[in-house]
């Protein structure tokens, strides 16, 4: 019987403790790509802009270490001061703007027709054409000598100063801005509408609630995780604004377009002040870090006290 029992008894049957060594390795197999990538990638040259925004460097010379030098002056710097108001501007303003027009759109198109598909493609298109080009064209539709002051030009009118005004300068970008990053809302928010269940719909139109009511009470807050996303991640966009800034206006006139990264990379950069901009880049990661995760604490914040 002894013998029976050891013949039956599996020699080969692995251990927990095998198997656990077994699906560690499997998971390191496939982690270690990624991890590794994302270390050469983001995490090593986060670890040197930190150190090097604590040089004195040109760019060709050796650097020099400083400290918190590069900081200490990028608050005491003018031209940092207004290129942040700048940049606020245009991010506060542009982020209500295309989140507020893209969530209204979304609501108006958001049935299955062809000429809803047509609608917000329209609206999507912008989206896919570098923001370089759309600057230029708007350039050339907006300028002194552009086509709207052209045809205004013909009716005996004097030319407006959509580039060339202070205000309407900052006005006209970030009109432009909205109405080339809106589209990608547009999108978003359809997608998450077509997601929310039709019988709440017809529940909340059996209670005679308007449509009105029905969007603002049932359908806004069904899709508040995807606003929240798309609130982010515009917020963080144009905090970083720079493409569009350089082919519409060049930061001028007189500075009241110059957001904080092209300050960075138009003239930090160009006077070979190498320190001293990355310190200003560090600063503007640090930044739409910390409002990124200000934006997601505050819609978490609201989700718990509404299912609380």
């Amino acid at each position: 019987m002894v013998e029976l029992a050891e013949l039956t008894r599996p020699r080969h049957a692995p251990s927990r403790r095998r198997a656990r060594l077994r699906e560690a390795a499997v998971s390191l197999g496939l982690l270690g790509p990624a991890v590794l990538l994302y270390t050469v990638l983001t995490v090593v040259p986060v670890g040197v802009a930190v150190y090097l925004s604590l040089t004195d460097w040109d760019g060709f010379s050796p650097a020099a270490f400083i400290g918190l030098d590069n900081y200490r002056h990028l608050f005491d710097d003018p031209s940092s001061t207004d290129a942040w108001y700048v940049t606020a501007l245009i991010a506060a303003a542009g982020t209500v703007l295309m989140v507020g027009l893209g969530l209204v759109y979304a609501l108006v198109l958001k049935g299955r027709s062809r000429t809803n598909s047509f609608f917000r493609a329209v609206a999507y298109f912008p989206h896919v054409i570098s923001a370089l080009i759309l600057g230029y064209l708007w350039a050339a539709i907006l300028g002194t000598n552009g086509a709207v002051n052209n045809t205004l030009a013909r009716f005996g009118i004097d030319p407006v100063g959509f580039l060339f005004d202070e205000r309407l300068a900052l006005v006209s970008l970030i009109g432009v801005i909205v109405w080339a990053g809106f589209g990608f809302n547009v999108v978003l928010f359809v997608a998450a509408l077509q997601t929310v269940p039709a019988e709440l719909l017809e529940a909340a139109a059996l209670d005679g609630a308007t449509r009105r009511q029905i969007n603002l009470r049932v359908v806004i807050p069904m899709i508040a995780p995807v606003v929240t996303v798309a609130t982010v991640l515009d917020l963080v966009g144009l905090i970083r604004a720079y493409d569009i800034v350089v082919s519409l206006t060049g930061g001028g006139p007189a500075g009241s377009t110059q957001t904080f990264t092209y300050l960075i990379l138009a003239r930090s950069f160009e006077g070979t002040k190498v320190g001293y901009a990355t310190a200003q880049a560090v600063f503007l990661m640090v930044v739409s870090a910390a409002l990124a995760l200000l934006v997601t604490a505050l819609r978490n914040r609201q989700d718990q006290a509404a299912t609380g």
